[in-house]
């Protein structure tokens, strides 16, 4: 069975080409549905799933909101959004995680459907130091947004450029600060940056 049958509890109707964009999201903020939102209109995209990651392996600092929170709150802010969800998956698989496990992962329980990973422009500079990077690019394919003003010239075979995605304005570092300092949740930087219900659910844990 279909990880989309299982965990989202929906059976598909056809084959379907999904965009990964992966991400701590600790916590979820507007900029992450907004490019997500972006890429299914705009990248030949049936769906998009954001991917809860457990860590970055190229990252020292763990997620400070436990897996189970993190996707809880990366579901409550796409709710009602057609085409995007909020999936766990990668935090079933071994740690560290790597992009090019999680796909393989996916690719066999939906071995019908394709899969594309999303990453921004940063990313794909080192990309070469990802784990197994062209296996992610020969048997998956890879959807780069660029920094405003950023060209990247002749992408490789199975590398394309997404230009024109919505950049973030706010971090989720700089959230986690605000909150840490004592911002309240109530205060329009949180406000402006956040879904309502992800700060309700902030507030209430």
């Amino acid at each position: 069975m279909c990880i989309r049958d299982r965990v989202f509890g929906q059976k598909k109707k056809q084959k379907m080409t999904i965009g990964i964009l992966g991400g701590t999201f600790d916590p979820i903020h507007k900029g992450h549905v907004a490019l997500a939102e972006y890429a299914l209109r705009h990248a030949g995209l049936d769906e998009v799933w954001l991917m809860v990651s457990p860590r970055n392996p190229l990252k020292a600092n763990a997620a400070e909101a436990s897996d189970s929170q993190r996707i809880d709150m990366a579901r409550l802010a796409i709710e009602g959004i057609p085409g995007l969800r909020a999936s766990g998956f990668e935090t079933t698989l071994p740690v560290p995680s790597y992009s090019w496990l999680t796909l393989s992962r996916l690719q066999e329980c939906c071995p019908d459907d394709s899969f594309r990973l999303i990453i921004g422009g940063d990313n794909w500079a080192n990309f070469r130091q990802w784990k197994n990077p062209d296996l992610i690019r020969r048997n998956f394919g890879i959807i780069v947004y660029p920094r405003p003003g950023e060209i990247i010239p002749q992408p490789p075979c199975g590398v394309s450029i997404l230009y024109g995605a919505p950049q973030m304005r706010i971090s989720s570092t700089e959230i986690r600060a605000l909150i840490h300092d004592g911002t309240p949740l109530s205060a329009p930087r949180l406000r402006e940056a956040m879904n309502p219900e992800v700060l309700g659910y902030i507030g209430r844990n």
